[in-house]
C-alpha cells in the first residue's frame, strides 16, 4: 500500500499526492466511496471543488429525495447510519419540544418531499463527523476547492490526474492504482477520453419506450440552483432587482401554462396546469400541499417557543429549473453563460415572490419578509444562494451494462411483474423515472418504475481498466437516469465502487475480472453484504409493488 498521507490544504509545496484509492468528488457518491475503502483498510485521496464535502445535501442545497420504503429498507447501512446521525444532531444541538425529541423517525424540516428534511449544515457535520477518525489516523487526505484539470492515461489505464487548488493555483500531481469518478459531472470521462454519453439517447440505440426518436446530446435535464429562505412577516428584505428580472418575467417555455415566474407548472405526470402557492394549503402529506412546506427543511414547530422566529425552506421548485441550454457539450464561455442565467433565474424567482407574487391572503402582491438566508449555505458573501448548481445529469458512462428503461420501467416491462433481477447486483434503489424538463424543451417524463437493483456491470467501462463510476456517471440512459440520480441511489453507487476498489487492491484484481469470475464475483457480494451492510436484494413483497404517483 502507498505510504502515510494526512489531512492539509493543497499548498504550493505539497505537488504530488498518492494513495491506495483516488476519489474525485467530494458529493454523496465520494464520502461514501471514501467510507467504505477506508473501512477495507485502504488508503485514500478525495477531491472536492468546493470547501463543503456532500455534493446534492450540502453544497446544492437538495433535501434528500428517497424511496417509500427508506425507514425499513432500501439503503445501505451506512447511508442509514448517516440519516440517523442528522436525527441526532438535532436532538443534541437544537432545543426540541419534547415530543420531537422523543420521536423516532424524527423529521426535522417535516417537509412532504421526503421523510428527512433538514438544513444543508447538519448534513456537512455529520458527514464531517463519519470522515473524522480517519483524517486524524492519516488515512485520509481531503483536498477541499480542489478541481481536476486533467488525467494522464497509458492504454487503457489511468495513471494520473492533474488537480488545481482553487484559491492558490497550486497544481497537484494525484495517483492511486485505481480511480474512481465520483464528480457532479463525470470530469474524468471529458477529460481522460474515457468514452461516454451525454443528453439523450435516440431509440434506435436503447429501444427505450420513453427515449425521443433521434439523440440528441443536448437534451439535457434542467439545473437548478437552489436557495435557502425564510419567512419574517411585515420586515422587509427584498434584494436588488437581478440583472435579467425583466427576462425572466416574461419568459414562458412552449408547455409551461404561464410565465415561469408565477405559480403554476405543468403537472410532472398529466401535464396538466398546476397552481401551487406559498402557503394555501399546508399539508405535510407526501408530494401534497402548498410550496412553503414541500422541501422545508426545519419547522418551526418542532422548537420550544422563541427558538426560532419562521421556518427554513430549500427552494428547489419547478419555478428554477433552467431551460434555456446545457451544462455539458458546450464551450467554457457557454456554459458559464448558462450557469449566471441559473443564478439570475433563481435571484428572480425570490425577487418576483417579494415583489410581485400574488399572496395568499389577498393583501396585495408581494412578500418583502421573505428572508434569503445565504449564511446557511455559506455564501452570505456572494450570491446567497447555494455553493453549487444542481445537477441531475452528468456525462454517463460507456459501462459494461446500461440500465434501461426495459429493465425497469413498469409500462415498458409490460406484463413483467417487478424489475429485471441482476446477477451482479451491488446494491438496490427505488424511486420513479422522474425526467425534469429539458434544454431541448421537453417537458417532464415522470413514469413509474419497478424497485430496482444495482448491476456492478454499470460502474466499470466497456475499456479503461482502473476507473469506476462513483456516482451519477454511471451506465444508465437520459431515461433510467431519472431514478438512478436520488440520494441514496447515489450514495449506494460511491459505496459500492469504494469497496470493488479497495476489493481489488488487497486481492490483486481488476474490476473486471471480479465480475467475470463467478467466485470473486461472490466474494465481494459477501464482503458488500456481510461486511458493509449492502442490500443487494428486494424483499418479494416490495420487489413487485411499483413507484406510486402523486
Amino acid at each position: 500500500m502507498s505510504g502515510p498521507a494526512q489531512e492539509r490544504p493543497a499548498q504550493e509545496h505539497f505537488t504530488q499526492e498518492r494513495a491506495d484509492v483516488l476519489i474525485v468528488g467530494g458529493g454523496l457518491g465520494g464520502v461514501a466511496a471514501a467510507l467504505s475503502c477506508l473501512r477495507l483498510g485502504c488508503r485514500v485521496l478525495l477531491t472536492e471543488e468546493t470547501d463543503w464535502i456532500g455534493g446534492q445535501l450540502t453544497a446544492q442545497a437538495v433535501p434528500p429525495d428517497e424511496g417509500l420504503w427508506i425507514e425499513q429498507s432500501g439503503c445501505t447501512a451506512s447511508y442509514r447510519a448517516f440519516r440517523e446521525g442528522v436525527r441526532d444532531y438535532y436532538r443534541r444541538h437544537y432545543p426540541l419540544r419534547p415530543a420531537s425529541r422523543a420521536d423516532p423517525l424524527l423529521n426535522p424540516g417535516a417537509g412532504n418531499v421526503s421523510r428527512l428534511c433538514h438544513e444543508p449544515k447538519a448534513a456537512l457535520a455529520v458527514l464531517e463527523g463519519m470522515l473524522a477518525p480517519y483524517l486524524s489516523s492519516g488515512r485520509l487526505t481531503l483536498l477541499l476547492e480542489t478541481r481536476p484539470v486533467a488525467v494522464q492515461t497509458a492504454g487503457d489505464r489511468v495513471v494520473g490526474v492533474s488537480a488545481e487548488h482553487l484559491p492558490s493555483g497550486t497544481r497537484l500531481d494525484l495517483h492511486a492504482p485505481f480511480v474512481l469518478d465520483a464528480s457532479e459531472t463525470g470530469e474524468l470521462l471529458e477529460l481522460g477520453g474515457i468514452e461516454h454519453v451525454i443528453g439523450a439517447e435516440g431509440q434506435a440505440e436503447t429501444g427505450e419506450l420513453h427515449a425521443p426518436e433521434v439523440a440528441d446530446p443536448l437534451d439535457q435535464q434542467a439545473v437548478s440552483w437552489c436557495f435557502v429562505i425564510d419567512h419574517l412577516e411585515g420586515q422587509d428584505f427584498t434584494i436588488a432587482k437581478p440583472a435579467q428580472y425583466e427576462f425572466w418575467r416574461a419568459y414562458q417555455p412552449d408547455f409551461w401554462p404561464a410565465p415561469q415566474l408565477s405559480w403554476s407548472y405543468p403537472h410532472p405526470i398529466t401535464h396538466a396546469p398546476v397552481l401551487r402557492d406559498l402557503y394555501s394549503n399546508p399539508s405535510e402529506t407526501p408530494h401534497g400541499g402548498d410550496l412553503w412546506h414541500y422541501r422545508r427543511i426545519l419547522a418551526q414547530r418542532h422548537l420550544l417557543p422563541g427558538a426560532l422566529a419562521s421556518d427554513l425552506v430549500s427552494v428547489n421548485w419547478p419555478q428554477i429549473d433552467y431551460l434555456p441550454g446545457p451544462i455539458l457539450g458546450v464551450s467554457a464561455d457557454e456554459r458559464e453563460r448558462h450557469l449566471e442565467g441559473a443564478r439570475q433565474l433563481s435571484l428572480s424567482m425570490l425577487y418576483w415572490m417579494q415583489t410581485e407574487a400574488p399572496r395568499h391572503d389577498a393583501k396585495g402582491q408581494g412578500y418583502p419578509g421573505l428572508r434569503l438566508r445565504g449564511d446557511l449555505t455559506g455564501t452570505q458573501h456572494t450570491h446567497g444562494l447555494a455553493k453549487s448548481v444542481y445537477v441531475r445529469e452528468a456525462r454517463r458512462l460507456r459501462a459494461e451494462f446500461t440500465v434501461l428503461e426495459q429493465h425497469i420501467g413498469v409500462q415498458a416491462r409490460g406484463d413483467l411483474i417487478g424489475a429485471e433481477v441482476f446477477a451482479d447486483s451491488v446494491g438496490v434503489g427505488q424511486y420513479r423515472i422522474d425526467l425534469h424538463p429539458s434544454s431541448a424543451g421537453r417537458n417532464y417524463v415522470d413514469v413509474a418504475s419497478w424497485p430496482f437493483q444495482i448491476p456492478l456491470g454499470a460502474l466499470i467501462p466497456q475499456r479503461v481498466e482502473n476507473l469506476l463510476a462513483a456516482g451519477k456517471s454511471l451506465g444508465v440512459t437520459h431515461v433510467t437516469n431519472g431514478c438512478y440520480r436520488l440520494h441514496p441511489v447515489e450514495w449506494n453507487v460511491g459505496e459500492a465502487a469504494g469497496a470493488l476498489a479497495a476489493f481489488c487492491v488487497l486481492g490483486g484484481h481488476q474490476p473486471r475480472q471480479v465480475r467475470r469470475t463467478p467466485a470473486l464475483l461472490q466474494a465481494f457480494q459477501r464482503l458488500l453484504e456481510g461486511t458493509l451492510g449492502v442490500q443487494l436484494h428486494w424483499p418479494e413483497a416490495m420487489r413487485t409493488v411499483p413507484s406510486p404517483g402523486f
